[in-house]
């Protein structure tokens, strides 16, 4: 009899023990997840709304001239163009003729100027971040081409100082939109899920 009593209460024993260790334990890791995310999504956040003074920042000097890419007096609104020179200077690559043809134009001037503007602006609050960053990758690949990462000298033939085939910063800042829009960044310290919630958003995820 004693024999078969020191099973059971070996298993008595040990089963509330395994039965604690999953209760304390279990919170613990809720816990954790939770934390981890909540730094993933200030991390996503963060990165929104650097990328976004980026593009604001860019609007701002080439409109007004604050003397940085573009010299005092030579803004926008001082009867420059933000695309004439960086256009028109454009000395490799397969697109280059198009671009000088670009260069200064009007319409040009306005959609490269109102993109910087409307990226900036969607990164910033944290909406239409999916039209932001097909907006921005658009951009970010014609600036890579006229750049052309790829060839190692220019149409002069002097060397073209490309420090890498393929990637550089028009690249980077692309995926950086891409990823943001689809870890949904505008949700933390933005209005993402307010501008989610909106009737003509919510029937539309595009928009979001």
């Amino acid at each position: 009899m004693a024999v078969h009593e020191h099973p059971r209460h070996s298993s008595g024993f040990h089963l509330p023990s395994f039965r604690g260790y999953r209760a304390t334990s279990a919170p613990e890791s809720a816990s954790a997840h939770t934390g981890t995310h909540s730094a993933r999504a200030y991390v996503f956040a963060a990165l929104r709304l650097l990328t976004g003074f980026v593009f604001l920042w860019a609007f701002l000097d080439k409109t007004f001239g604050l003397g940085y890419a573009t010299p005092s007096g030579k803004g926008w609104i001082d009867g420059g163009s933000p695309t004439k020179g960086f256009l028109g200077s454009v000395a490799v690559g397969p697109m280059e003729s198009t671009f000088h043809s670009w260069a200064g134009g009007p319409w040009a001037d306005w959609l490269f100027m109102l993109g910087l503007l409307g990226i900036g602006l969607a990164l910033v609050a944290g909406v239409a971040l999916r039209i932001a960053a097909c907006a921005g990758t658009a951009m970010m690949a014609l600036m890579w081409i006229a750049e052309w990462p790829p060839a190692k000298h220019l149409s002069d033939g002097s060397a073209s100082m490309s420090t890498n085939p393929f990637v550089d910063y028009h690249l980077i800042y692309a995926v950086a939109l891409v990823v943001l829009a689809a870890a949904a960044a505008g949700d933390t310290l933005g209005a993402g899920r307010l501008w989610a919630r909106l009737p003509f958003v919510r029937d539309r995820g595009w928009l979001r």
